[in-house]
């Protein structure tokens, strides 16, 4: 069941979503600075492109100083246009009965794609000790 819904994903939307997040990650790595943000980047580019049967963690702890103010910045400057990007694909979902499944994903990576510092990306079948599961798709 994975595989049919990643490939209705992929055709319906998952593509362009990848290309947007791949588009930021080549930008942010433009200046040393921001490498970090491209990485990220580049991370949800391939959570974006194929989602299901993965999970998003978090520490059960939280994280650190410098996770709050990288997803801070990354929200302003990224986080924001991908957001409305999840929200128009997910519109366009919407529209058919077949397209609903990927439409709710679609409106659940919203949370990660906002804040993606701090998180990790894994299968379902393998989270990781002290982690809770925060996106599962």
């Amino acid at each position: 069941m994975k595989t049919i819904l990643n490939i209705i994903w992929f055709v319906v939307g998952g593509f362009a979503l990848a290309a947007g997040y791949f588009i930021f990650g080549v930008v942010a790595c433009l200046l040393v600075v921001t490498i970090p943000a491209g990485v990220a980047s580049f991370r949800m580019a391939r959570f974006a492109l194929w989602p299901f049967g993965r999970t998003v963690v978090q520490p059960v702890g939280g994280t650190g100083g410098m996770s709050a103010l990288s997803n801070v910045v990354w929200f302003i400057f990224a986080g924001v246009w991908l957001a409305i990007g999840h929200m128009a694909t997910a519109l366009a979902q919407a529209v058919t009965i077949i397209g609903l499944p990927v439409a709710l994903a679609n409106l659940k990576m919203i949370p990660v794609t906002c804040f993606p510092f701090g998180r990790k990306i894994v299968t379902s079948d393998s989270i990781p000790a002290g982690w809770e599961p925060m996106i599962r798709l």
